[in-house]
């Protein structure tokens, strides 16, 4: 789904009327996020959105999985496969970017696997028993902040400076995953992910900042280039944001359902869009993974920008020695 309008700005007359629905999911996602979970034998990490979508938390894995790596890490990402059809596999099972496509594993996982070995499936403690078999030394959860389904030793909890919470609701009258207050305290860090300066403090709790930015090889082909922008995304807003940072010239846009399956008419007529206009047919790198026919169309490559990367890696480095220690002396 996209989000509606209206979540994205401060509570109104709709938000407040659907308040009463909202109190009721909200409660339901506190008291998911209040559960207690079993605690894998890997050092486990999740990294949670603030909203039901568009925060930066697949950019935030990602970043996080590079770092672990060029620390000697050899980290693995467990998820669940959001916006996989297909369920042949027996789970948990490891991606295999040859030979599945996202409606086997889901977008996000065959964009994880680019980067770190990528476990799919919902039972996430056996997913965690897996990576340990095959030799992970650490466990990211790409979606686990919110299911609360293994408990973290480090707690990230990415947030969107320009959209924040939205109307400060959870659905159906905002965006929020759980309550503000909830999310908060269940996170270790908070990652700002913009330069909105209006960020209310967290009070004890580490606050990092980044910024999402173009890689170099993929802004330096948009710059100055007319392009058609679409995508199944939750926040358009901020992917034409993107585009226009990277430099290039947006002369039209197309905007499907998040998580959308391109269907064969639905790509030949965007091509014949962006022929009309003569732009590129330009998407993101998530929607990228559901075409199974690339050519004409490209992704803008983003990666995030860390203010303090040297802070992060001690955090991490922190959380992984705590776990370490606690695991030899059982506890």
């Amino acid at each position: 789904m996209r989000a509606p309008e209206f979540w994205g700005a401060p509570a109104g007359l709709r938000a407040r009327a659907l308040a009463p629905l909202a109190a009721l999911y909200g409660a339901a996602a506190r008291a998911r996020l209040n559960r207690r979970a079993p605690r894998a034998d890997l050092p486990t990490i999740a990294i949670g959105g603030l909203t039901l979508g568009g925060d930066g938390k697949t950019p935030t894995a990602l970043a996080l999985a590079a770092m672990l790596k060029e620390a000697g890490e050899r980290p693995f990402f467990a998820t669940r496969g959001y916006g996989r059809r297909n369920s042949a596999e027996k789970e948990p099972f490891v991606v295999d970017p040859g030979r599945h496509d996202a409606l086997d594993v889901g977008d996000e996982a065959l964009l994880l696997a680019r980067v770190a070995p990528t476990i799919v499936g919902l039972d996430r403690l056996a997913s965690a028993r897996l990576a340990a078999t095959l030799g992970a030394s650490v466990l990211l959860l790409d979606d686990g902040f919110h299911s609360r389904r293994l408990e973290p030793d480090l707690a990230l909890l990415v947030v969107d400076a320009d959209y924040f919470a939205g109307s400060g609701f959870c659905p159906p009258a905002g965006p929020l995953r759980a309550p503000l207050a909830a999310q908060f305290a269940h996170a270790d860090v908070v990652l700002i992910i913009g330069a909105n300066g209006a960020f209310p403090p967290v009070p004890h709790r580490t606050i990092l900042q980044a910024r999402l930015v173009g890689r170099p090889a993929s802004a330096a082909r948009l710059n100055g280039r007319r392009v058609f922008a679409f995508a199944g995304v939750g926040r358009p807003a901020k992917f034409l944001k993107t585009l226009k940072e990277m430099g290039a010239e947006v002369v039209g846009a197309r905007w499907f359902p998040d998580h959308h399956p391109y269907r064969r008419e639905e790509l030949a007529a965007l091509r014949r869009e962006a022929g009309r206009l003569a732009a590129l047919p330009i998407t993101t790198e998530k929607d990228m993974a559901r075409i199974a026919q690339p050519a004409p169309f490209e992704a803008a490559a983003v990666a995030l920008s860390f203010e303090n990367p040297a802070l992060l890696k001690q955090i991490l480095a922190a959380a992984l020695v705590r776990q370490r220690v606690a695991r030899k002396r059982g506890l």
